[in-house]
């Protein structure tokens, strides 16, 4: 995946953006996307550590587009657990 793993990580946040998310210190995560070769990997510690390292993603209009996330998460092809444990957070969060 190469230098593709660079590019698409922006892509991928603007999909989640698209969803209906807000990232909150959305700067912080587009940092450390980009520090490492394996963006994937790294969002999935993101999505399990979000409130402990300051990140957090919320509903924007309080509805869980759970088609979009979905989408998002398959087109990137990130891990369906991670997906799970990402709504489920978006849902403890309203």
């Amino acid at each position: 995946m190469g230098s593709l793993d660079k590019e698409s990580f922006e892509d991928f946040l603007e999909s989640l953006k698209q969803a209906g998310i807000d990232i909150i210190n959305e700067s912080a995560v587009r940092e450390r996307l980009a520090e490492v070769r394996r963006w994937r990997d790294a969002f999935c510690t993101i999505a399990r550590n979000s409130d402990r390292i300051g990140i957090a993603f919320k509903c924007r209009d309080g509805r869980i587009n759970q088609e979009g996330i979905h989408r998002a998460f398959s087109t990137y092809e990130l891990p369906e657990q991670i997906e799970a444990q990402f709504s489920a957070n978006l849902e403890a969060s309203l």
